[in-house]
């Protein structure tokens, strides 16, 4: 199938790399005008047919400033996030207040900013990435991730819920463990801490997904486009698991 989201005006955030990236590349594939944002402008480097915008989704007054900017979308994917390593042991005040402004409050500017436009065309789609590591599971030193993304699946419902009856869908994807840069840094952050080699510590990321492998960011775009697409017109409020069989 191709041209799927064709004449559909999609913003993607946190499109400079990992998942953000494949989706807002997907979106291009599939004809869709994509604007694409990133704290990091340097990263959407590359990113041929999109409209490449830099953005701090953690700023309300940008986030609200880009919504004036650009008018009302058809699509908004929220893909900003932060992965902390640890329990709630390790979790300073800084670090929870930090996960759950970049893991949940910027999903909450971006909605109150560019829902109006959706209500004001008669509709749209929000697709906003959660984890397994949330409401659907728990997983060993992932205490203010796993609550941050839990909460991103509580507002997804939320919203689905009030504006069911004005043509708004609101989905949320939880993936499993995905190869990305912000993996890699993972990765070699762990290794550094625990004296373990990169190699040791990838394949303990392997091992834990039941399907042999790490999900690739791709995987998680073709979720996207689904959901972004027309095809999924009857499908809202729901969260999709692509995590490798890491749920059952």
């Amino acid at each position: 199938m191709a041209n799927r989201l064709k004449e559909k005006t999609c913003l993607v955030t946190a499109a400079g790399q990992g998942i953000g990236r494949a989706i807002a590349e997907a979106f291009v594939t599939e004809g869709a005008k994509v604007i694409a944002t990133d704290l990091d402008a340097r990263k959407l480097d590359g990113l041929k047919g999109a409209d490449c915008r830099k953005l701090d989704a953690m700023k309300t007054a940008e986030v609200d400033a880009l919504a004036k900017s650009v008018g009302p979308i058809d699509v908004l994917a929220n893909c900003a996030g932060y992965v902390h390593h640890g329990s709630v042991l390790e979790c300073s005040e800084a670090d929870w207040d930090f996960s759950m402004d970049l893991n949940v409050k910027s999903m909450h500017r971006t909605i109150r900013a560019f829902l109006p436009g959706m209500l004001q065309k008669g509709g749209g789609s929000i697709i906003n990435i959660s984890s397994i590591a949330s409401s659907v599971g728990g997983l060993p030193n992932r205490y203010v991730y796993g609550t941050s993304k839990a909460a991103v699946i509580g507002l997804t419902k939320a919203v689905a819920a009030d504006f069911i009856k004005k043509g708004i869908r609101a989905n949320a994807i939880c993936p499993g463990t995905i190869q990305s840069p912000s993996l890699d840094e993972r990765i070699a952050t762990l290794a550094k801490n625990t004296g373990q080699s990169e190699a040791a510590v990838r394949q303990a990321f392997v091992d834990r997904q039941p399907i042999g492998r790490l999900g690739t960011p791709q995987e998680i775009a073709a979720m996207a486009v689904y959901l972004a697409s027309d095809e999924a017109a009857y499908t809202t409020g729901t969260i999709h698991l692509v995590d490798g069989g890491f749920s059952l």
